[in-house]
């Protein structure tokens, strides 16, 4: 068999089937914002592999951090041993963090540290005496990973509906309605104020994506929804987290996609971009007031240990990724690339299959009436050169905050052309995120 037969026949891909899968392309090479396949075509990646590749792919500053440091210290256990590359990212993540966020847990995936968060507000009230506050309250239309606590709080009526026999039992909010810079509607807040009120002697913390939902949803919320969230959490002595791995480091504009809001979580993860998309790596940042009573209660440790904890070459490649941020006015870039795609995106809306054009920073999302059908998107990504992975009803971009103005025209050019494709009439792409 060759390679590709090979792994159609025994290599299972996000999302989808053995044996029969969507179509998959053999990469051989990548550099800044294009895929290389060993063909030699070059695709653009216009959802930055999944929303993790920042600055580029193939970065010498990322990839020579990771090379120098292999060749000290690959890994080492965190149980019992430090480095310098951990310390080093440690006291910089608090150095960016909002106020107060400066104890740091690092974990191997974006996942891990969001289960790292539940468990931790958990502990928290347990170690207050509070056992019975064990639930999550989430938002509808929100995602959190895959696994089995992230799925419990992610939509219940999205992507993970067939494994909820095995999830815990958690609450979930209604989707704030007011759109991001929208008048605000009091009553968004209605459904997260009666679930604390009626059901706070069980809630350990409320989390959320903060101001963009990203994999379910697709959605800008307004910022005030943070601040009455945050309120309500004070009110009932509820701990609030903020899921930034999606939206944090300048995807949406700001640093932090909750800085519009003037609010600071209890607790924080972050992931995705921290390595620039170069290796794993995820951290949960969490306020002094949590560890202290985390660690001041039985048993003291906090229970989670996740084998690559701090990985010397993924902390190297984040501070290396930090060092790009640094230098750069990655702010700027990310608002001129959603100036590009709102100039090149006008008048999206009046396609007969656009129910929404939304876009936001370095996010651009074409809401469909009905979804592309899987040819009509394999035909746009080789007509135009353009890496596209709609899911749903839902045509995006999340480029390289790296991209310039044409490539964010040939993006969208393609967007366009595949929202104007015949529709299929349910969910064929066979995509998901």
């Amino acid at each position: 068999m060759t390679p590709l037969e090979y792994d159609r026949a025994r290599i299972w891909h996000p999302y989808a089937p053995l044996g029969n899968p969507p179509p998959v392309r053999m990469a051989k090479a990548a550099s800044g914002t294009d895929i290389i396949l060993d063909d030699g075509r070059r695709l653009v990646d216009a959802v930055s592999s999944w929303w993790c590749v920042a600055h580029g792919h193939n970065r010498p500053e990322i990839t020579g951090a990771i090379r120098r440091q292999s060749e000290r210290l690959s890994h080492v256990m965190f149980g019992g041993f430090t480095h310098e590359p951990a310390v080093e990212l440690a006291e910089r993540l608090a150095a960016i963090a909002p106020d107060g966020l400066d104890r740091v847990f690092f974990a191997d995936s974006g996942s891990i540290s969001v289960e790292v968060a539940c468990k931790m507000a958990v502990q928290y009230h347990a170690a207050l005496g509070r056992p019975r506050r064990c639930r999550i309250v989430a938002l509808k239309g929100g995602y959190h990973g895959d696994t089995s606590l992230c799925m419990s709080i992610s939509d219940p009526d999205g992507m993970h509906t067939l494994f909820k026999g095995i999830m815990s039992r958690q609450f979930f909010a209604e989707k704030p309605a007011t759109r991001l810079g929208g008048k605000w509607r009091a009553d968004d807040i209605s459904s997260l104020e009666r679930i604390l009120l009626e059901n706070g002697d069980e809630v350990a913390a409320v989390i959320c994506e903060p101001v963009f939902q990203a994999a379910n949803a697709m959605w800008f919320y307004d910022a005030e929804y943070l601040r009455q969230a945050r309120r309500l959490c004070d009110a009932t002595g509820t701990l609030l987290v903020y899921d930034e791995i999606a939206a944090g480091f300048y995807r949406t504009g700001p640093r932090w996609a909750h800085e519009r809001s003037g609010t600071v979580p209890d607790i924080m993860t972050v992931g995705k971009a921290l390595t620039g998309g170069h290796i794993t790596l995820a951290a949960t940042l969490v306020s002094g007031k949590v560890a202290d009573t985390v660690s001041g209660g039985s048993p003291g440790a906090f229970m989670h240990g996740p084998t690559y904890m701090a990985n010397p070459l993924a902390c190297a490649a984040a501070c290396a990724s930090l060092d790009i941020f640094g230098k750069n006015d990655y702010e700027a870039m990310s608002l001129g690339i959603g100036e590009a795609f709102r100039r090149e995106l006008s008048g999206a809306e009046c396609l007969p299959n656009v129910a929404d054009v939304r876009i936001e920073g370095a996010v651009a999302v074409l809401e469909m009436r009905k979804p592309p059908r899987r040819d009509e998107i394999e035909r746009t990504i080789d007509a135009h050169g353009v890496w596209l992975r709609p899911f749903g009803n839902f045509i995006y971009s999340m480029p390289p905050l790296v991209t310039d103005g044409r490539t964010v025209a040939r993006i969208a050019g393609a967007m366009l052309d595949l929202a104007a494709s015949p529709p299929g009439e349910t969910d064929s792409s066979g995509f998901h995120e």
